[in-house]
């Protein structure tokens, strides 16, 4: 007798509940040796064991980067990839909650692989560097990471749990004003200020502001700005986010942010560079059938979506898990963590991520993404329509 989705959805909470101390101590791990994009070398260390001592084939640097790998268990035709980030932010190290969505994506995978078969799914934990900045998923969406994938699934801390978020379109890029040495006070008219360029130009920006469409932003910070203060600066660097609601809108953004930039240099005589820092993040469009089971399996297990229900503004974020979603059946739901008032990329934020509020959004997560799979694996009409489409791209 075939087992139903509700039997097999208690044998997968089991094998969760088995590896419950492993994935906690994984998540803690990272959250204390914090590693900037492409340099994750020990978060991937630890995720890879705990896949490969599960029995999972685990290949690492694919697409040609140092620090992505690809775990996969399973033969069956539905191949559903769970998203791993693991990489953390400069000075506040974890305070996105990445070491959260790296271990709930691994147990989720350990979950499923208790009724992998009888699911017939093959499931691929794709380990993905660089979600701060560096578009990890972009480069292997292009390099073919995600061309057999039919749904792609992670979840991401948040203060509450939210269904989905406006995920806005966004580029990054960084600005170099070169100008030239003088003494600023025998000889400042032999110089050329950079850093007055850089002024200028964030002047510019702050006008710029007051035309913009609603859902556009930019925002930076000066990297370099001079040496010493009696010298005219002649180097000042700096790096800036466009962003805005779609790709399109972004298009049209980001050449009047750059203008500001260059009056920068035509006011002071300074010269302007800028360098592409990453590729360009999407915006998101969620797989709504994936998101009600996920919304169900969530609830089951105590979470809360009131301020879905109510109608309150969704929280705004950029994330290269939308250039994903654009090809693939997708869902990148937000699971609550108690942070005392705290936000992402505060440091009390980071704190709160190895707390037991954390660590049940862990299991919690990780329990609700494999339920979610198995239930796109058991209904008819959702696993009919997610194995109609490739996660190809087309050519």
């Amino acid at each position: 007798m075939a087992s139903t989705a509700g039997d097999l959805k208690a044998r997968a909470r089991q094998a969760l509940e088995r590896h419950r101390d492993r994935l906690v101590t994984l998540s803690h791990a990272i959250h204390a040796r914090p590693e900037l994009a492409f340099e994750e070398r020990f978060a991937v260390d630890q995720l890879t064991e705990v896949l490969s001592a599960s029995g999972m084939a685990v290949e690492r640097g694919i697409c040609q980067l140092e620090t992505a790998f690809s775990a996969r268990f399973g033969d069956g035709p539905l191949v559903v990839a769970l998203c791993a980030e693991y990489d953390a932010l400069p000075e506040v190290g974890h305070a996105c909650g990445h070491n959260i969505i790296g271990a709930s994506s691994v147990g989720a995978a350990l979950a499923l692989a208790e009724v992998a078969d009888e699911l017939g799914v093959t499931v691929d934990v794709l380990g993905t560097p660089a979600e701060e900045g560096g578009g990890g998923k972009v480069l292997m969406l292009e390099r073919g990471a995600f061309d057999d994938a039919h749904l792609a699934m992670m979840v991401h801390p948040w203060p509450n749990d939210r269904l989905s978020a406006a995920c806005l379109a966004v580029s990054h890029f960084a600005v170099e004003f070169i100008g030239k040495e003088a003494h600023a006070s025998a000889a400042p008219h032999e110089g050329i200020n950079a850093a007055d360029a850089m002024v200028v130009a964030q002047v510019a920006l702050g006008l710029l502001r007051q035309q913009l469409p609603p859902g556009d932003q930019v925002h930076g910070f000066v990297t370099e700005g001079g040496q010493a203060a009696n010298i005219i600066p002649a180097r000042v660097r700096g790096r800036f986010m466009c962003r805005a609601p779609v790709v399109r809108d972004l298009e049209r953004l980001e050449p009047r942010v750059r203008r500001c930039f260059e009056a920068g240099a035509l006011a002071t005589g300074a010269r302007v560079s800028f360098e592409t820092l990453s590729p360009v993040y999407s915006h998101m469009e969620p797989d709504w059938d994936l998101l009600a089971a996920y919304r169900a399996n969530a609830e089951a297990l105590g979470r809360r979506f009131d301020d879905d229900d109510r109608g309150v503004a969704l929280p705004t974020l950029s994330t290269d898990m939308a250039n994903v979603s654009l090809q693939v059946p997708t869902i990148h739901p937000l699971i609550g963590i108690e942070a005392g008032g705290a936000v992402n990329h505060q440091p009390e934020f980071a704190s709160a991520c190895t707390t037991p509020s954390a660590d049940g959004a862990l299991l919690d997560g990780a329990l609700a993404l494999a339920w979610t799979a198995i239930d796109a694996a058991t209904d008819p009409h959702l696993r009919s329509r997610l194995l109609e489409r490739s996660g190809r791209r087309p050519q």
